[in-house]
């Protein structure tokens, strides 16, 4: 078989111009973290018939494979067009070749999320506190609240002590109840940066009286910096929203240019065939599981955000989202539009008969096939670790170089 070739520029030219492109990395993930395009997202050729159809919804939708040398993309593609995709083609030249043109290679995974957050800290100046500093105010017994922004198996495996899960998109629906008092400092962690600032930030977007600092590095900083961590806690954030929060949410979206929608945009939107939708509930899996609107895949909101390129690989498509309180998809909503998406909240909805089921979920990939995250678990391999967050510090400089992310932050 024989595949259609586009050049590396062919690729930058559509990136930068926002046309719809799925630039797919059909290596397994642990070969995808060691360098790729920032806007690549990464499918292994042996999951394809797993993954295409909920993470590719439109058939026509023009995709790139490559590989780096290792023989994949043929088959890759075959496996595509035998399930219906009829724009598959290769990036000339696979990886070598955008190396060769000179264009920037990122390495691990969720980069240009990642590289998202550690801008939003460039241009806000996103306050944090340092893990000596945090453990400083643990001792003396101050006024805080510890609010870990992680999925809830990731604070269970490991979590500063005191701190409460409070999933990244929740932060503005349950801040009031976490500190009730506005005289009570919030500090918020995630596993390295990311999420943290996002979280952080996210507070201060939508104007929580609290003082909110970031726990600077996260739980990779605390454990750097030889501090005790508790294991297997089950501390959950209660809803209760701070005075006004709701409609700061919606302001914010508003500033970020998120346009809120109907039931007859949404099925104006669903009627262009020559566009990629991807519908996403951002509530938590037991909402979503007791009643949801069809056709409205579950993603929590802060997740959404930090793996953006998992859910979404189709880069210029369009994203809608739902949520029943509103605050959640506003929040998650800004942030994928400072980070050039098109998206949309879709209003209401929620008073009328709703699917019940869990959220679909795809079965894990080989353990030997997947990277290795240096914050993941229970180990200390503090070289890792300490990579990892060099690394994350030169991202803004690599988005300076690479040139086509069209990032802004309000």
């Amino acid at each position: 078989m024989t595949l259609p070739l586009l050049t590396p520029q062919d690729i930058r030219s559509a990136l930068l111009l926002r046309h719809e492109i799925a630039l797919l990395d059909v290596r397994h993930e642990a070969e995808f973290a060691t360098g790729h395009p920032l806007f690549a997202a990464n499918m292994a050729f042996d999951r394809i018939a797993l993954e295409a159809a909920i993470r590719l919804p439109r058939k026509n939708v023009p995709i790139v494979l490559y590989d780096d040398g290792e023989g994949l993309v043929a088959g890759a593609a075959e496996q595509l067009r035998a399930l219906g995709y009829s724009d598959v083609r290769s990036l000339g030249g696979g990886l070598q070749a955008w190396r060769a043109a000179g264009y920037e290679i990122f390495q691990d995974v969720n980069s240009y999320a990642k590289a998202f957050g550690e801008l939003v800290e460039a241009r806000r100046h996103t306050p944090s506190l340092s893990a000596d500093e945090v453990a400083k105010l643990i001792a003396d017994k101050a006024d805080i609240a510890i609010l870990d922004v992680r999925r809830f198996d990731e604070y269970a495996t490991m979590n500063i002590p005191g701190s409460v899960s409070v999933p990244g998109a929740e932060l503005v629906l349950r801040a009031g109840k976490a500190a009730p008092d506005p005289e009570t400092t919030i500090i918020v962690n995630c596993a390295g940066r990311t999420r943290s600032i996002i979280g952080t930030q996210s507070l201060i977007n939508a104007g929580l009286p609290n003082q909110v600092r970031a726990l600077r590095n996260g739980t990779i900083g605390w454990t750097l910096a030889k501090h005790d961590i508790e294991h297997g806690a089950n501390r959950r954030g209660g809803i209760g929203p701070f005075d006004g929060a709701a409609g700061n949410a919606r302001d914010v979206a508003y500033r970020a240019g998120v346009r809120r929608i109907g039931a007859s945009e949404l099925t104006a939107l669903e009627r262009e065939t020559q566009r990629t939708l991807y519908r996403f509930d951002v509530r938590d899996a037991d909402e979503y599981a007791a009643g949801h609107l069809a056709g409205f895949r579950h993603y929590a909101g802060g997740q959404l955000v930090q793996e953006i390129d998992m859910a979404a690989p189709v880069r210029g498509a369009r994203i809608v989202l739902t949520d029943d309180k509103g605050i959640r998809a506003d929040m998650t909503a800004s942030w994928l539009a400072q980070m050039g998406w098109e998206v949309y909240v879709r209003d209401g909805g929620y008073d009328r008969a709703l699917e019940a089921g869990p959220p679909l979920l795809l079965p894990k990939p080989d353990p030997s096939h997947r990277y290795r995250r240096p914050y993941e678990g229970t180990e200390v391999a503090e070289k890792a670790m300490q990579a990892y967050l060099d690394w994350e510090y030169g991202l803004v400089e690599q988005l300076r170089r690479d040139g086509t992310h069209g990032f802004y932050v309000i």
